[in-house]
């Protein structure tokens, strides 16, 4: 059979004509916002797999709020430059904060603020992952809404081979996700999963060739920008708040709905068979 060509797009890991670059405040933590809506954070440390330092997360949360108060962004996109998504924390930096159990209390809470931040983003969140997605970059990846990856990333959680105790948020977050078991098959062993494997035990939502990730990548954020902030919106609150509260989650997105001109836009797109405008 004749090979079929890889689709190309310009790559992720640098912002394109006419995006606008944003400070981050933090050395190796890029930012941009596209003009499809789409916003990039770009952990950029390439000679060091991307490892992400103590500046890097406690820049995170207030990067992701001036982002979330920004109209024109409705898809977050979270990669990491050249070949690897981030090899975790740098392991340099961490020797020295575990010199001091107070440092190692406020490192770690800036890790679990960080996190959170990016699980709280109001907007649809997607990492794009090829290469090293390891440790404290994994945390960051599954922190995500969505994860798509190469053929050749590598995913795993390795607190076991440094004997560091994985907080409680990210175990709780990775349990929920795959299941107790697997999360204890990845916590107790601290093995990196090819791509295929990692996408069974549900850490990936989907795997391309690696030449084809940014295509799919901005294609898909793109769709996902076109759609309905309001519905994105209500699912987000409704799984973030859980099933015991998820009725109270869900009640001022269903009053708004009934007045806001999504539904009326929606509904009028597809008698007219076009792509609706939200």
């Amino acid at each position: 059979m004749p090979t079929v060509p890889a689709r190309t797009a310009h790559p992720l890991d640098r912002p394109g004509p006419g995006d606008v670059e944003l400070p981050t405040g933090a050395a190796g933590l890029r930012c941009w916002v596209g003009q499809d809506r789409v916003a990039t954070l770009l952990l950029e440390r390439p000679e060091r797999r991307n490892a992400v330092t103590g500046a890097m997360w406690r820049a995170l949360p207030r990067v992701l709020a001036v982002l979330a108060a920004r109209p024109d962004v409705r898809v977050l996109v979270l990669t990491g430059a050249g070949g690897a998504f981030s090899a975790g924390a740098d392991i340099a930096e961490l020797a020295e904060v575990y010199a001091d159990p107070a440092s190692a209390d406020a490192y770690h809470a800036g890790n679990v603020a960080a996190e959170e931040a990016l699980a709280a983003f109001p907007r649809p969140t997607l990492a794009v992952v090829r290469g090293a997605c390891v440790g404290g970059g994994c945390q960051l990846a599954l922190a995500c809404d969505l994860r798509l990856a190469a053929e050749d990333a590598r995913l795993g959680i390795t607190p076991a081979k440094l004997g560091v105790v994985y907080p409680a948020v990210p175990t709780l977050r990775l349990a929920a996700l795959v299941g107790p078991a697997r999360a204890k098959y990845l916590l107790f062993s601290g093995a990196l999963l090819p791509a295929a494997r990692a996408e069974l035990f549900g850490l990936l939502d989907e795997v391309v060739p690696s030449a084809e990730l940014d295509h799919r990548a901005r294609e898909f954020a793109r769709l996902l920008a076109r759609r309905s902030p309001q519905t994105i919106g209500a699912v987000k609150a409704v799984l973030a708040a859980g099933p015991a509260d998820a009725a109270d989650a869900l009640a001022p997105w269903e009053r708004a709905s009934r007045t806001s001109p999504d539904v009326r836009e929606g509904l009028a797109a597809f008698l007219e068979r076009r792509e609706p405008e939200f």
